[in-house]
């Protein structure tokens, strides 16, 4: 595999080099467990924040791939992605339930979109949880850091203790990048793993930039798991680089690392989010495991 930044994002040329990606190593596709899809309003916020917070982060950070919503499901099938998410996630109260009725819609109209639900710290939050998963969810998403709340607040008791029984998978961004956030960090999800051992967490971002501590969830409990959304690119390597000795054991632990890109609100192409992953150099065997095959034996994905 090469790292090609030349690349350029819609085109044809890139479509097919990403297919490139996964057809060299016998898949028959990608499976990406980070990406957004948002009702229009809250998208346009989200990256109106991106578009300001340059500044803010020390850096610019261009939406590569800002086009309209069916434009982006296109983009991404074209690209082999069998299987993606729709990522929503609330800032304030009252929002989360609204956003999980606009999930079940988006998947009922994208079959390849895995159904996705969040959660606020709120009354009424274990209600529409069960709600949820009543209604097909596959994947529940939560931001420590944009929500600004603890993961071990009282009001998420019943929403932990379902999801637990379910064992409905949580992309759940907790580290303390790319910006950290009051309850950011993995002291607060050390709690919340005491209390529900066998929670299958998905850590967003390696848990970037506490990358050991995260790790360390993920070889002692047996549902922790990480994303690699982010890490180990050229722009994020610059600011929160992945540490050289912990890559052995990130190596060791291939089985419990999945693809995930945050398309559509990376400053690159989607192909330099695959060849950060193949310069690491852990073989063919961890790439296809990651690209898809964790993911396909995680969410039934025949």
């Amino acid at each position: 595999m090469c790292d090609d930044h030349d690349v350029k994002p819609f085109s044809d040329a890139e479509a097919d080099a990403v297919r490139s990606r996964w057809q060299e190593l016998g898949l028959p596709g990608l499976i990406d467990v980070h990406t957004h899809f948002m009702p229009r309003p809250v998208m346009d916020k989200v990256w109106a924040y991106f578009d300001s917070a340059g500044p803010m982060l020390g850096r610019e950070w261009p939406i590569a791939y800002r086009a309209d919503e069916e434009k982006r499901v296109e983009v991404l099938r074209s690209f082999g992605v069998r299987a993606f998410s729709s990522m929503i996630y609330p800032h304030k109260p009252d929002m989360a339930k609204w956003l999980n009725g606009w999930g079940i819609e988006f998947a009922a109209e994208h079959p390849d979109c895995l159904q996705t639900a969040t959660f606020y710290p709120e009354e009424g939050a274990t209600e529409y949880v069960a709600e949820a998963i009543e209604a097909g969810a596959a994947i529940f998403k939560s931001h420590i850091q944009v929500g600004a709340y603890s993961p071990i607040d009282p009001l998420l008791d019943g929403v932990w203790g379902q999801i637990d029984d379910a064992q409905i998978p949580v992309v759940i961004h907790c580290g303390s990048g790319p910006a950290p956030g009051e309850f950011t960090g993995p002291d607060r999800i050390a709690t919340l793993l005491d209390r529900f051992p066998r929670l299958p967490l998905i850590v967003a971002h390696m848990g970037m930039p506490e990358y050991a501590e995260f790790l360390d969830f993920a070889e002692r409990f047996d549902n922790v798991r990480l994303d690699t959304t982010m890490s180990f690119t050229d722009f994020s390597e610059e600011g929160a680089p992945f540490p050289k000795d912990l890559m052995k054991r990130l190596g060791d632990l291939g089985e419990k690392v999945l693809f995930g890109s945050d398309f559509p609100n990376i400053p690159y192409g989607y192909t330099h989010a695959l060849d950060a992953c193949a310069r690491l150099g852990f073989g063919d065997d961890w790439l296809r495991a990651v690209f898809h095959d964790n993911a396909s034996k995680l969410f039934g994905i025949s």
